[in-house]
């Protein structure tokens, strides 16, 4: 049994170096591409120090900070879908299934139509304050969580209930959202489609500092309160028998969750189904044991979203596809694999 073991842990020790070298792989290779080739060893050596002021430019000051926010955004959505999916029981059940990404698109239009600054320029919008725009999502965003998270702590919601609120709360700032466009000119229109394309390029140092902050600080939580996930998977009465305060767990999980989805989607637009795919793609790998699941599933996330990303500037370059298109086209199969398979096992 101590070799059987080792064993399994060198395997996810392995796993997770097979992961960090394909992102290492991945981001070196996005720095290096694109309309303007910078050759792999002139990257190595720019950031080393060295290089030509254009190359530099380039590779530091546009695409290093665009997948820097790519790992930061993937790992916490991926981390963010792993800890739900556990304490709620759900394998579907996601940041976006408690109305992150829909309210922070009201709370995007609800900024834009209020007056938040924009302008068009060779036919592109601009917004000129995003960071009221920043701070409306995020409100949005959390709101619907907050708004859960109060009905299932007075009236004792279970976590299949606490997934269908998510889903009433999308639906109700869809319809919020359908208004204010509805009330809003064409080029307030403009602003509010333009905010909601998922785009990475919108994060600068002060934003990655952000969001890597509030990254760091609830991966930590999650990795004390591994074994209280553990326990939360196999049902309320075994995690209750053990010792776990699984109610207050499930609600401060929940609320955790969707705050670093909220920080995110907030700085770079909406960006769906990497919660979905990547702690789904580890079970399969690594199992379902917390103390590896979720590392894993962070390593997993920004992997997927670095190399969507650069899929998505290269696709149809010289343009740039919105990053979450490529995530949904990745996710919509997912979801439906993962619904087919539920009805499979009832």
């Amino acid at each position: 049994m101590p070799m059987d073991y080792e064993a399994y842990t060198r395997r996810k020790a392995f796993i997770g170096l097979i992961l960090f070298l394909s992102l290492l792989v991945v981001s070196l290779f996005s720095l290096s591409s694109g309309p303007y080739h910078v050759p792999l060893r002139e990257v190595l050596g720019i950031l080393f120090g060295g290089g030509t002021k254009d190359d530099r430019l380039v590779v530091l000051s546009i695409r290093l900070p665009r997948i820097v926010a790519g790992i930061l955004v993937g790992a916490s959505m991926g981390i963010a879908g792993a800890v739900l999916q556990g304490y709620l029981r759900n394998p579907l059940a996601t940041p976006f299934t408690m109305g992150v990404s829909n309210g922070s698109m009201f709370g995007a239009s609800l900024a834009i139509i209020l007056g938040a600054g924009y302008s068009l320029n060779s036919g592109q919008v601009f917004l000129n304050n995003p960071y009221a725009v920043v701070l409306f999502a995020f409100l949005g965003a959390i709101s619907a969580t907050l708004v859960i998270l109060a009905l299932a702590r007075l009236r004792g919601l279970s976590p299949e209930a606490i997934v269908l609120a998510g889903v009433a709360m999308s639906s109700l700032y869809v319809a919020l959202t359908t208004l204010v466009q509805y009330f809003a000119n064409e080029v307030q229109l403009s602003a509010m489609i333009y905010w909601s394309f998922g785009n990475l390029a919108r994060a600068t140092w002060r934003e990655n500092a952000i969001m890597g902050v509030s990254f760091i600080l609830v991966f930590f939580y999650f990795i004390l309160k591994r074994w209280d996930l553990n326990a939360s998977t196999l049902g309320d009465d075994i995690a209750k028998s053990v010792g776990v305060n699984i109610e207050r767990e499930r609600l401060v999980g929940t609320l955790l969750s969707a705050f670093i989805t909220s920080v995110t989607v907030a700085f770079v637009g909406v960006i769906g189904f990497i919660g979905l795919i990547a702690p789904h793609s580890m079970r399969l790998i690594a199992g379902g044991d917390y103390r590896s699941l979720i590392p894993l599933s962070a390593l997993a996330g920004a992997l997927l979203l670095v190399s969507a990303d650069t899929m998505a500037r290269l696709i149809v370059s010289p343009m740039n596809l919105p990053v979450g298109v490529i995530t949904s086209f990745l996710g919509a199969p997912t979801f439906i694999y993962l619904l087919v398979k539920m009805e499979g096992r009832r």
